[in-house]
């Protein structure tokens, strides 16, 4: 009976251990199971955060586009882009060096090959280039279709922004021109925080701007080129025209058929001094293109003009120069540094 009950207790003992056994490898199974499905699952989400982060879609001036995050090989053609690239550290395989700021560091890197001016672009560097991107816009903004058909390969947007004397609301579109082509650029060179600081910078000079301006004083607004003095009219004018209707100024002068002319609109400076304005905006042309040594400052062509020293502007000394390489850099940068002096000016 005992041997019995001892055979039988080993029996049982024999087959308890044998579930041990089992449950355990089952369990460790099941574990593996959970640790592949969980490894699987991280791995398909970083796939697919991956994929999200590999291109972006983006509105330019024809439409939607589709563009891979960081592309390599760029092509910058367009003003208002040169500054932003550059502090954001983007390199660019050709750019039009001829008409932008002589200080830019894409001027004096050799590796950048250089297009030319836009009035005879070499636009066969951008196909040996073989670029991912093409920015287009500004002065290169008619040539948009010609590039798209030399680099088909390519993505070609196009941030032009309309600022022409046929644009019902070139203040606005300036404004969100600028803030719209900040952030895509944000978008496609992973900069999104930088952009999203220079555009609420930008907002913020706007405001300043603004709340500076006493709402009556009268405003003259002129190009120096040459030695002469040229009209920005209000609305059409180059860089300042649009300024009239986001700050809402008082033109102290305004002329019929008016332009958006590079040099501005022929006016006397007569008329000028007879319009005595409260105060007087200038663009230095010069200052930017000339590469003559003696080319005259604005600020002397204004000091010097004898017509001109008793209207209001020049005795009281309510004068402000946008900054000297502003012509061929029309960069957020750029506006965001002439707000703030504007600012800074008119609430003295």
């Amino acid at each position: 009976m005992r041997k019995f009950n001892f055979f039988k207790l080993t029996f049982i003992m024999a087959i308890f251990a044998m579930m041990l056994v089992a449950c355990s490898n089952s369990s460790n199974e099941t574990g593996k199971t959970g640790e592949t499905d969980g490894q699987e699952n991280n791995s398909t989400e970083a796939v697919n955060d991956s994929n999200e982060a590999s291109t972006v879609e983006i509105t330019d001036a024809h439409g939607t586009v589709t563009i891979p995050v960081n592309p390599k090989n760029v092509v910058a053609l367009d003003n208002r882009t040169f500054e932003t690239l550059s502090d954001w550290g983007i390199e660019l395989a050709a750019a039009p060096k001829a008409v932008m700021p002589e200080d830019s560091p894409y001027v004096s890197d050799e590796s950048v090959q250089d297009i030319g001016n836009h009035r005879e672009p070499n636009l066969e560097i951008i196909a040996a280039v073989e670029p991912e991107l093409v920015i287009v816009g500004q002065r290169f903004g008619s040539y948009y279709e010609e590039i798209k058909k030399l680099v088909p390969n390519a993505v070609v947007i196009d941030l032009n922004i309309d600022v022409s004397e046929e644009a019902a609301t070139p203040g606005e579109n300036l404004v969100n021109g600028l803030k719209d082509a900040t952030t895509t650029l944000g978008q496609i060179f992973d900069k999104n925080e930088e952009a999203k600081q220079l555009v609420a910078d930008f907002d913020q000079a706007i405001e300043d701007a603004k709340s500076a301006y006493n709402g009556t004083d009268t405003v003259m607004s002129v190009i120096v080129s040459g030695g002469n003095i040229g009209f920005a009219a209000p609305h059409t004018g180059r860089v300042w025209g649009p300024m009239y209707e986001i700050f809402g100024w008082a033109p102290a002068l305004e002329v019929e058929k008016s332009t958006s002319d590079h040099q501005g609109d022929e006016v006397s400076v007569e008329a000028i001094a007879q319009s005595n304005p409260d105060w007087i905006f200038v663009m230095d042309r010069d200052a930017a293109v000339s590469s003559e040594s003696d080319a005259v400052p604005a600020q002397d062509v204004i000091d010097n003009a004898p017509a001109l020293q008793n209207v209001t502007a020049v005795t009281e000394g309510k004068i402000v120069y946008a900054p000297n390489d502003t012509y061929t850099n029309e960069s957020i940068q750029t506006y965001l540094e002439l707000f703030e002096n504007l600012a800074n000016t008119l609430g003295k």
